[in-house]
């Protein structure tokens, strides 16, 4: 079965995205003066560490998975992890660790346009908007508001006394008691909030620890966007992950059909996964794996003999009533339905689903990473392990496939904090680490190696560092 290069698939996914979105968005009821809707999700996209999520149903923060829905008013934590968001034009938000969020606004508006407004309470945020006309983005901090341009990208750290503004990319307009304000690329600004003096402008931008892994995650996000510009669609939120972790292929009497690498044909797609129940919605969907966004709100799952599961685009986008897009167009599917009733006292508002043992991928060690079978992805770090085809098709031949790696990592929390591996921001680069890494700081990206400084083989120099050929173990 031949696979279908990563651009033409990206580009086929957006146009029919945009051919179902359009619909969906004359559907949706006006809930203000403005005619703006509020029939509007982005995308938990990536969880990694402890981070806690109030979904305004009364029962404050709970823990939060990756691919949860976020609606307007819900308020996002990160306590000792990170988290990204992704809006629907690829656009994110990343937060650092004890850092927390409130989405105050989301809302499309009558044009098709979106208008965001996201209120930092504490820590240190990240934004980067790709260049999507109409959108307006707000962060609010303190008695101060940025208005974000499309292409911006910024960073912003709030404590009692003050608040950091850099300026990554763009110009950003801020509005506050000081009087309006133009901040341009590349200039670094301090609020005073306690008595709201004249902003302090900074002669240069400070690196800060997570800047590396922001600027990791900015470029992922690019690549797709740049695939998918032309094909104009509001919904392209997920489908970086889908052309990292997976590809459409032709399957023959089938039609052409994506499938998520590291699975056989005896993986199912709803095995694994949670109902997560929001107020006035029910229950919505939620799949564990990176890739699990645009699959399970929009188009069918088929199973093709000979090949397994696969799913294909089409009919409307599903926001949090998705229980549509779980419909199987052929083939067995086994499918846990959500809870009849609203969550009782005491009882959780979400609810595990694992009919089959969840199976993962993961770190072995500090220079081993293993690759398993029908994983799926799941516990593959995303974009740092680089192509995944080759490794999908020896791990699916053989049971699993392990490859060298070694570890980096920020030194310290933006709290000032010593890093803990539990973070998250831990980054798995695939061969050997160079020998100059170690627990010192880098200068440069404020990372640190997690691993040896000596070589890989006792007191022998390190190798240079690169891919490194990868070892099967078949079970």
């Amino acid at each position: 079965m031949a696979s279908i290069p990563a651009p033409a698939a990206t580009a086929f996914v957006s146009v029919l995205l945009l051919a179902t979105a359009l619909p969906a968005h004359a559907s949706d009821t006006a809930s203000s003066e403005t005619g703006a809707s509020k029939i509007r999700i982005v995308r938990l996209s990536e969880v990694k560490g402890a981070v806690r999520m109030d979904r305004a149903i009364g029962r404050g923060f709970e823990p939060a998975v990756a691919n949860m829905p976020i609606v307007e008013k819900i308020r996002l934590r990160t306590d000792d992890g990170v988290a990204e968001v992704e809006f629907e034009d690829n656009s994110t938000l990343r937060l650092a660790p004890d850092s927390e969020v409130e989405f105050q606004q989301l809302e499309r508006l009558a044009t098709g346009a979106t208008a965001s407004s996201v209120h930092l309470l504490r820590g240190m945020a990240y934004v980067s908007l790709v260049k999507t006309r109409g959108n307006a983005f707000q962060l609010l901090f303190g008695q101060q508001t940025l208005a974000l341009e499309p292409g911006s990208h910024i960073r912003l750290e709030l404590n009692e006394a003050q608040a950091h503004l850099a300026v990554l990319d763009g110009t950003v307009r801020v509005d506050g008691p000081a009087g309006p304000e133009e901040i341009a690329k590349k200039k670094a600004v301090t609020f005073h909030l306690a008595d709201q003096i004249q902003p302090t402008v900074e002669k240069e931008i400070a690196a800060a620890p997570y800047d590396a892994w922001d600027q990791t995650a900015t470029g992922y996000h690019a690549r797709t966007a740049s695939l998918s510009a032309l094909s104009s669609s509001p919904y392209t939120y997920g489908l970086n992950d889908m052309m990292y972790y997976g590809s459409f292929m032709d399957a023959g009497g089938c039609g052409s059909m994506w499938r998520p690498y590291f699975t056989s044909a005896a993986w199912e797609p709803f095995s694994n996964g949670s109902w997560a129940f929001y107020q006035g919605a029910g229950y919505s969907w939620v799949s564990p794996y990176p890739w699990g966004w645009t699959p399970y709100h929009s188009g069918s799952w088929s199973f093709c003999p000979g090949a397994g599961w696969g799913w294909q685009p089409g009919g409307g986008w599903n926001g949090l009533n998705n229980a549509s897009s779980l419909i199987a167009s052929n083939g067995l599917m086994h499918l846990q339905p959500p809870p009849g009733h609203a969550p009782r006292p005491g009882e959780s508002t979400l609810t595990a689903v694992n009919l089959k043992p969840l199976v993962q991928s993961q770190v072995a060690s500090a220079e081993s990473f293993v690759f398993r079978k029908d994983s799926a992805g799941l516990g593959i770090p995303r974009d740092q392990l680089g192509k995944l085809d080759k490794l999908s098709r020896q791990t699916v031949e053989r049971g699993t496939t392990s490859t060298r790696i070694y570890l980096t990592a920020p030194t310290a929390m933006s709290n000032g904090r010593a890093m803990s591996a539990s973070v998250g921001a831990v980054a798995v680069h695939r061969g050997y680490a160079p020998s100059a890494y170690s627990f010192e700081s880098d200068a440069r990206s404020g990372s640190a190696s997690l691993g040896r400084s000596s070589g890989p083989s006792g007191g022998m120099p390190s190798r240079s560092a690169g891919p490194a050929p990868s070892s099967g173990h078949a079970k």
